[in-house]
């Protein structure tokens, strides 16, 4: 069972490079930034994470997490570092291959790429995004960055990406390019998974739900040929609970993420310290 963090760095974050070495120095193997690149100030859409509906206050104060795991690349060695989620169908497929086998090769192939789609339909709309058929773009576009991280030449074809060959570099470390993690719990999400995931990273899960997940993911990977070993469940945004990790990992989470509250002081340095007697 690996142990990782997640947090949101915002404008008034301490450096993520100093919350990453320290990470690092106490065990974790991983840290995670989410992404809202921009907020829209009086949407329609509902947050399904709150009872009435309302937008959290944080959200429309996030810094890039590529840039933030870029910095937190050059004070580590090897804790990995994870986008938690980043919003695809919110992003050029063509830049971002460039961004991330960039990150991944001068990380030394430390990379993990968590991906979503999002729930609020005016942000994904303003940055280009069909919301509808959001998935479908977000398939489009991890077989567009793909291409590019392992063709020395690439060309697509499809419904929202279409070019001629272009070349892409430098290539990722990682060969094939960094795992492609899954994020929520969509209807489809597990034939998803297996289809062209290489793992499942759902939130606000209990562990009955990871064994239901982990069996429905097994047994539709046994069906497609499939080796279900190859495809990750990463349990995102829970406490610092032991016990609670421990039924995670009894049914058959690989990977656990523990929340960090808060990144606004150098107070966190000391909540990393307690997490880690809690859970390492």
């Amino acid at each position: 069972m690996e142990i990782g963090l997640n947090m949101s760095i915002s404008t008034n974050s301490i450096d993520v490079a100093d919350i990453a070495a320290k990470a690092e120095s106490l065990g974790f193997e991983s840290i995670w930034l989410p992404e809202h690149p921009v907020m829209p100030v009086n949407p329609a859409s509902k947050y399904p994470g709150s009872p009435d509906g309302s937008i959290p206050d944080y959200m429309s104060d996030m810094a890039d997490p590529y840039i933030g795991l870029a910095r937190a690349s050059a004070v580590t060695s090897k804790i990995k570092l994870g986008t938690g989620i980043s919003l695809i169908p919110e992003r050029n497929p063509l830049v971002l291959a460039g961004a991330i086998s960039t990150l991944d090769r001068f990380s030394g192939g430390r990379f993990l790429l968590g991906i979503g789609t999002g729930w609020l339909r005016e942000e994904t709309e303003i940055m280009g995004g069909d919301f509808d058929h959001r998935w479908t773009q977000a398939r489009e576009a991890i077989e567009v960055m793909r291409a590019l991280w392992t063709q020395d030449t690439a060309e697509y074809h499809g419904r929202y990406y279409d070019f001629p060959p272009v070349q892409c570099n430098p290539k990722p470390a990682q060969e094939g390019g960094p795992p492609v993690i899954l994020g929520g719990n969509a209807r489809n999400v597990f034939r998803r998974v297996v289809r062209w995931g290489d793992g499942w990273m759902p939130t606000a899960s209990n562990p009955e739900q990871i064994a239901a997940g982990r069996a429905a993911i097994d047994e539709l990977a046994e069906a497609s040929g499939r080796d279900p070993s190859g495809i990750s469940v990463t349990v995102f945004g829970q406490p610092a609970d032991r016990g609670l990790i421990e039924q995670f990992a009894n049914a058959g989470a690989n990977r656990v993420i523990v929340r960090v509250a808060s990144t606004t002081d150098r107070s966190v340095l000391d909540d990393l310290e307690r997490i880690a007697e809690a859970v390492l």
